[in-house]
């Protein structure tokens, strides 16, 4: 990411989603270089990033996956330093201007997300596959630093269901629904900047296409 203050207005609007051919899963297997170390899974807003990841890291406990720093408040269910590691803009600040973060940004024009770069660098040196959860301004940052990665786009089956996803969770009132729609329409439009497009129509499925990407064997 280029610019803290990621505005989805700067950015040209983008219409429904529509689906980018890709191979069938056992198709998906490492092309030769070996696994990669490091995966960054990014996509729109209600997608089911973190559901994805939640159940990588239940059936897939061997991949490491990193937890973000956040400004926002907890919601109902999240635990500190499992979900997120809630902290203040103060805090936040400070890892900042320490140059303790690999990437951040202040994502809907708010709350300010990012990944604490010691805990990366230090799976990776070990050879540990690692995941990265992130969101789009911040997965442009990580291609910038670690451009070896893999890039892996979570995408809805349809815009539909993807609005369908956002109105279900019950989380966000109707502006701020609205802003997260319209952001989305920008994050779809970013899908040829990676790598791989994975389709989050069944969570487990999703979930086995990621490690067979990333060369994980077993759950």
């Amino acid at each position: 990411m280029t610019d803290p203050q990621h505005d989805p207005q700067d950015q040209p609007p983008h219409g429904p989603h529509r689906r980018r051919q890709h191979h069938p899963l056992e198709e998906h297997h490492p092309r030769g270089e070996g696994p990669a170390r490091l995966t960054v899974l990014a996509g729109p807003t209600a997608v089911g990033k973190g559901t994805v990841s939640a159940d990588l890291r239940r059936r897939y406990p061997d991949v490491w996956i990193s937890v973000s720093a956040t400004t926002r408040a907890r919601r109902p269910g999240e635990v500190d330093g499992v979900h997120y590691h809630f902290v203040s803009e103060e805090t936040f600040d400070g890892y900042v201007e320490r140059g303790e973060l690999l990437e951040w940004a202040r994502v809907h024009g708010r709350h300010r997300y990012g990944t604490p770069r010691r805990p990366v660098e230090e799976v990776l040196a070990a050879g540990r596959p690692a995941l990265l959860e992130i969101d789009l301004a911040g997965a442009r940052q990580v291609r910038e630093a670690m451009p070896e990665a893999r890039f892996v786009f979570l995408a809805p089956p349809s815009w539909e269901e993807l609005v369908r996803r956002l109105v279900g969770r019950g989380t966000e009132g109707e502006e701020e629904r609205e802003r997260r729609l319209a952001t989305a329409r920008v994050e779809l439009a970013a899908e040829p900047e990676f790598d791989v497009t994975i389709y989050n129509d069944d969570v487990q499925r999703a979930t086995d296409e990621l490690v067979s990407w990333m060369g994980v064997r077993g759950s």
